[in-house]
């Protein structure tokens, strides 16, 4: 059994619960989806649930389904172990992602978090590149980025790997870790505090369910060798899963993640490259780009050394990619927003009588 406090449970949430409470009506966070059956768990226990025919009616969007780590109202009877999930308490963060492929859909990887660990092995995984695409998605889900840089016992140079992801990082805590050498564990413990939630997000095998099994004290989650060949690991988790330490905090393991494609407005990039904008204020044009423009403080201090190519192409890459995404959403809002209208128009002529 757990208590609200231990999962999460705060005047926030309970705000949100009030107007749905009721004397079978309970309060449950989302541990476990698969094919929308819901592992929940409550202060009875963990109850396996569906969401409601109502709610499945009026969703238009996968976001409109819980995701782990919601809140969620139950109506579930004393005694019994399974429930009808009645509705979603608002998120107040969520990791979004587009789904991978052609379509243009957003996935919530996790809600209702407070820290998102950004993890990237200190191997051959070591790449500035991803943890700035993974940056700009964590500045904008409402949780704080910490970079958490794993295998320290396999650096050549720890410093200096620490320095660069630190230039990069735009002002998030940078941590080096290692499970095998018993290094840095201890950093982590203010971000677990009792009912505060870290979600996990990483590229497979840079020992995300390693360092789950070292905090909750026991092989709780399945691991894999690395493999020789780019230090690439296999796939051990499968899916995404909110677990309770003994100490009380609560993590979100999430499977490693193949791509990241954005799901930010062009603006949300900003946050994570916090030097190009301080630059960017000696712009002559206001509207700087920063690509063709005459007088670009930018371009000019990567010109001079002041400011590294790479970072500066990187910033232009993933927002010209946020600028595509954006376009797509904005086409695909206007065809629902005149879907929407279609149908109200034909209902209303189906009950406007006829003249004669």
């Amino acid at each position: 059994m757990w208590s609200l406090e231990t999962l999460g449970w705060n005047a926030r949430v309970a705000q949100a619960f009030e107007p749905l409470a009721g004397p079978d009506v309970i309060p449950g966070r989302v541990a476990l989806e698969h094919q929308h059956l819901y592992r929940v768990l409550t202060e009875r226990g963990e109850m396996l649930a569906r969401v409601a025919g109502r709610m499945r009616h009026e969703a238009t969007a996968s976001t409109d389904y819980p995701a782990v780590g919601d809140w969620v109202a139950l109506a579930a009877r004393p005694g019994e172990l399974r429930a009808t999930i009645q509705a979603i308490l608002p998120r107040v963060s969520r990791f979004s992602r587009k789904v991978p492929g052609e379509v243009t859909a957003e996935q919530v990887v996790a809600a209702n978090i407070d820290t998102v660990f950004l993890t990237m092995g200190l191997d051959g995984d070591f790449n500035l590149r991803r943890i700035e695409r993974y940056l700009v998605t964590a500045w904008k889900s409402g949780a704080s980025p910490v970079v958490l840089l794993t295998k320290a016992d396999v650096a050549d140079d720890l410093p200096a790997r620490l320095g660069e992801v630190a230039s990069v990082a735009s002002g998030a805590p940078v941590h080096a870790t290692s499970v095998r050498a018993d290094v840095g564990i201890g950093e982590l413990a203010p971000y677990l505090e009792i009912g505060r939630t870290v979600a996990l997000l990483g590229s497979s095998g840079v020992g995300k369910s390693t360092l789950i099994n070292r905090l909750i004290g026991r092989d709780v989650q399945r691991t894999a060798e690395v493999s020789g060949v780019k230090s690439r690991g296999r796939h051990t988790t499968t899916h995404r899963e909110l677990i309770v330490l003994p100490g009380g905090g609560l993590v979100i393991d999430t499977p490693g993640l193949r791509e990241l494609q954005l799901w930010e407005a062009p603006g949300s990039i900003d946050a994570a490259f916090a030097d190009i904008e301080a630059i960017a204020a000696g712009c002559h044009f206001g509207d700087c780009r920063h690509d063709t423009e005459p007088k670009c403080a930018v371009r000019a201090a990567a010109a001079d050394g002041r400011l590294g190519p790479e970072r500066l192409e990187s910033y232009l890459k993933l927002r010209k990619e946020a600028e595509y995404l954006a376009g797509r959403q904005d086409r695909l809002a206007e065809l629902e927003r005149k879907r929407k209208w279609k149908t109200i128009h034909k209902a209303v002529r189906q009950i406007t009588p006829h003249r004669t």
